[in-house]
């Protein structure tokens, strides 16, 4: 399966699962550079979330995902693609952020701003894949 149909997207509806095999669906900003090539096996989507969410504790117990074009409120409008997400660190998140950064400028500012105001408070960056 490829990404193809997350291109022009604002947002992907990330599937991750509990430990129990129970999945967990979340609408999430997204991006991917502007030369990649979301139709080949090595294609890779970025995306973040704040703090020690769900997310991440889920992402960590398991690399399982399933992903799927989707509104602001997570209404699928795509196709479920079966997909690996992985928490990245180093210059990796540091592409991603900025990738993100670009995609949704002003708003993305807005809120590492506020971010900013309250110490403690980590950001996470992961990578989402396509399984082949």
């Amino acid at each position: 399966m490829s990404f193809e149909s997350f291109r022009n997207q604002k947002y992907l509806n990330l599937e991750t699962f509990r430990k129990n095999g129970q999945g967990v669906k979340t609408p999430v900003w997204f991006a991917a550079g502007s030369d990649a090539d979301l139709g080949g096996p090595d294609a890779k989507l970025y995306a973040y979330t704040m703090g020690e969410s769900g997310k991440v504790k889920r992402i960590r117990n398991s690399s399982r995902a399933r992903v799927a074009p989707c509104d602001v409120r997570g209404n699928v409008t795509g196709p479920w693609i079966d997909a690996v997400a992985e928490i990245i660190t180093g210059p990796e998140s540091a592409h991603a952020d900025a990738l993100l950064n670009k995609k949704y400028w002003p708003l993305k500012q807005l809120l590492n701003f506020f971010a900013a105001l309250r110490p403690g408070h980590t950001r996470n960056c992961f990578r989402i894949r396509p399984v082949a």
